[in-house]
């Protein structure tokens, strides 16, 4: 595939996760719920996370936002469903490190699932702040100390 087809898929990836949000919606049972928002731009993300025996039982994001922001919480949730709150701050800190231009290797970024497609975020240092409110959202939920 030529590196426009790429873009392209890239692109219609996160347009579809903006347009189609997964997880988007209040949970009925939440262990904890944060609020962030980013004062640059006005996104808002609002993060519900049911925690059970250690693990995100279910998650869920309500808010509003920019493609990128949406399209990350979509991603985020998808690939946190599961995991265990060690392995999900894990997967934050990969995030980061991937759109602040830190290397990470292929198997760190394959946890990621879809989310790793936000690594082209770093060249926009403005969107950042867009794609890692929903995991700074998480970190949060999860007990760590984090600045708003």
């Amino acid at each position: 595939m030529s590196l426009s087809g790429l873009n392209n898929l890239y692109r219609e990836v996160i347009l579809d996760h903006s347009e189609h949000p997964h997880h988007k919606h209040n949970l009925e049972r939440a262990t904890d719920k944060v609020t962030l928002k980013n004062p640059t731009c006005g996104d808002v993300i609002n993060l519900e996370v049911n925690l059970v025996d250690g693990k995100i039982a279910d998650i869920g994001f309500t808010g509003e936002g920019c493609t990128i922001s949406q399209s990350s919480a979509s991603m985020m949730t998808d690939a946190v469903i599961g995991k265990t709150t060690a392995d999900s701050l894990e997967m934050a800190q990969i995030f980061s490190d991937m759109v602040m231009g830190k290397k990470r290797s292929d198997a760190d970024l394959e946890k990621l699932g879809d989310a790793a497609i936000l690594s082209s975020v770093m060249q926009f240092p403005a969107r950042i702040k867009c794609a890692t409110l929903c995991w700074w959202a998480l970190r949060k939920s999860l007990g760590e100390d984090v600045d708003d």
